[in-house]
């Protein structure tokens, strides 16, 4: 994918066979690998929901991708097309206490859910992580909902669909979650990119059933297919990203 796609506003959908979640062998498999951290904030007394979690990492992610910082010449915008010009790599890191203070001095954005506090950094080279991101845990990051979580409505709302027959930790399915809301958001045009910009980037992360995958997987909305580094096998589907304006397309 060209830097064109990652930070313009296209008035076409952008992403096509050379999206970075294809499993083939291709030229930005040679180029510097880059990660985006995110961290989540998991503190002992009060820990956030795991579907708000899942949600506010996805959030965190289109904030991230439509900052000033990381478009044109911003700040950060060298190493989010040194990112996007390699695979798509997502980790979540978990922080408490002083740790979470620590994480919160490093540049970066924090998106606030109804329980969940989300930080996302510019992204950094693979072995190349700020000291006070890589000391930060990997696991611990299984979260529960409290209660039922809502139906979605998907007409009016655009929901990133999990995979049913995947057990994800909430690290992991954060990080996927990350993944299809970045799919979407390659494919909207520069309108659809505002618009849901201005509504504050309102999307639900649910849980398929199975008879509805079925048929999303079939619907030519975009899928996030697993690098397979952990969990889960290579090349799984994760996620669908059902945006009602890629649907309409469909």
């Amino acid at each position: 994918m060209s830097s064109q796609h990652a930070h313009d506003a296209p008035d076409v959908p952008a992403v096509g066979a050379d999206s970075p979640f294809r499993q083939e062998h291709a030229a930005r498999d040679e180029a510097p690998q880059f990660v985006l951290p995110l961290v989540v904030r998991i503190e002992k007394t009060a820990p956030p929901a795991r579907t708000d979690a899942l949600e506010t990492a996805a959030r965190a992610v289109l904030v991230l991708l439509s900052d000033e910082r990381a478009r044109g010449t911003g700040e950060w915008a060298a190493a989010v097309r040194d990112w996007q010009d390699a695979r798509i790599r997502k980790v979540v890191r978990r922080a408490r206490g002083a740790e979470w203070r620590k994480a919160e001095t490093l540049p970066g954005v924090t998106v606030h859910g109804d329980t969940a506090e989300v930080r996302v950094f510019p992204p950094v080279p693979l072995d190349g992580w700020p000291r006070e991101l890589a000391k930060l845990q990997v696991s611990g990051t299984d979260l529960d909902d409290p209660g039922p979580v809502p139906a979605a409505d998907a007409a009016e709302l655009p929901v990133l669909w999990l995979n049913p027959d995947l057990d994800m930790s909430a690290g992991k399915a954060m990080a996927q979650a990350g993944h299809g809301a970045q799919l979407a958001w390659w494919e909207l045009t520069g309108p659809e990119r505002t618009a849901w910009q201005v509504s504050g980037f309102r999307l639900a992360v649910r849980t398929a059933p199975r008879e509805r995958w079925a048929q999303l997987s079939g619907s030519g909305l975009p899928v996030v297919r697993d690098a397979g580094f952990t969990e889960i096998a290579p090349g799984s589907p994760t996620v669908i990203a059902d945006h009602p304006s890629l649907r309409a397309r469909r």
